[in-house]
């Protein structure tokens, strides 16, 4: 069964509910036959990211750049999953209190580095998020898994 990976630092109710949101996409009732698997930043280890076969990525932008939990997650897997995982498709989604421009350019950064292929645009919410915001990640996360579906 093909899997989407949601790796997400989560550390206030605004990126809780961003990311129920990408989550309550995924495993829409249309989606059939996706595994969609959640870690934490802190906890995902390369062997998830070796099982998956799409990535949704969720970060606070922290002083410009992204959270310290998911550079450490992307710390952890780079070397390790670097060739296995070129060409995979991925998403993303960014939090901020006025800007997230640093955290986007690092995401690129790192993805592109991985080789990994952008499905979908990604989210970026600044202050309090918005329906519209809600309903954009809802549309990241059923796009990534409706993506893998058999």
């Amino acid at each position: 069964m093909p899997t989407l990976l949601i790796v997400h630092h989560t550390p206030s109710p605004n990126c809780q509910a961003l990311l129920e949101a990408v989550v309550t996409g995924a495993t829409a009732p249309e989606i059939e036959g996706v595994d969609v698997v959640r870690r934490p930043a802190l906890s995902a280890t390369a062997s998830d990211v070796l099982a998956a076969d799409a990535y949704l990525l969720g970060t606070p932008a922290n002083l410009g750049y992204i959270s310290g939990a998911l550079k450490h997650f992307f710390d952890q897997i780079y070397y390790p999953c670097l060739d296995a995982t070129r060409g995979r498709p991925f998403g993303h989604y960014v939090h901020g209190g006025s800007d997230v421009t640093g955290a986007l350019r690092a995401v690129t950064t790192i993805t592109t580095g991985l080789g990994w292929q952008p499905a979908i645009r990604p989210v970026t919410v600044t202050g309090e998020p918005a329906k519209s915001d809600i309903e954009a990640c809802w549309e990241l996360g059923a796009t990534l898994a409706a993506g893998l579906m058999p």
